[in-house]
């Protein structure tokens, strides 16, 4: 995998695969126009209930259909209603397989647990995959942004990103091209900051991040890659 230019769309194409991880555990299987998701969500046996359908779809962009599907799917790899982020580093390890995913499944699971109780539930799920799959270029890279903002305190330090590219890194593993050089990451980190750090400041604010963003085709490309993903 080539990786130039990896610290500017490096979340989009991990998110993406992200995406394939679902697919590959049959959270997109389709379903029977018969089925009841109100059924599903009354009867299950779990110990964490999702809202009711109705309320999901206003949260949320997916229709009922949709929200059935993801809920089947949700359901079948996590019956107690909730995953763990050892549950979440488990899928990411499964699917890349030459490399150490585990520091970028804690990145990626903080991202999706946004009120920081330690699991994601049904509704933590969907909803960031609404902001994902369905929401706004804004929308999107809001979330990217969260997810590179490490201690949530509004601003991308170095620090933070070095910790994120060093993940990715690893990640991959040794299957990439060209090879992987030690100063690598450092090196994406100082070219990520000399696209986005406008003010010279030495941290990204949300600003930043969103207009270098909007001016990078490559980014804008990149979004479309979820318009159909469901």
């Amino acid at each position: 995998m080539n990786l130039e230019g990896l610290e500017m769309v490096a979340v989009l194409v991990v998110l993406a695969l992200f995406v394939k991880v679902l697919e590959q555990f049959g959270l997109f299987e389709p379903v029977s126009l018969e089925d009841s998701v109100e059924d599903e969500f009354e009867l299950s046996t779990v110990c964490h209930r999702p809202e009711g359908l109705e309320q999901l779809q206003e949260q949320t962009k997916f229709t009922r259909k949709e929200l059935q599907v993801l809920y089947r799917g949700f359901k079948n790899e996590c019956p107690s209603g909730i995953v763990n982020e050892e549950n979440f580093k488990q899928i990411y390890s499964q699917f890349f397989p030459q490399g150490d995913s585990s520091t970028y499944a804690t990145f990626l699971f903080n991202a999706f647990d946004t009120n920081h109780d330690g699991s994601v539930s049904f509704e933590d799920f969907v909803a960031g995959l609404s902001v994902i799959l369905r929401g706004t270029v804004d929308d999107r890279l809001n979330w990217a942004f969260n997810l590179y903002d490490l201690n949530k305190d509004g601003c991308i330090t170095k620090e933070e990103m070095l910790d994120i590219m060093k993940s990715i890194y690893d990640m991959m593993g040794k299957y990439t091209y060209p090879a992987l050089r030690e100063e690598a990451p450092r090196e994406h980190v100082e070219n990520f900051f000399q696209k986005m750090d406008r003010n010279k400041d030495g941290v990204v604010t949300i600003e930043e991040f969103i207009e270098s963003c909007q001016k990078d085709e490559n980014i804008m490309r990149s979004m479309q890659l979820f318009d159909n993903v469901i």
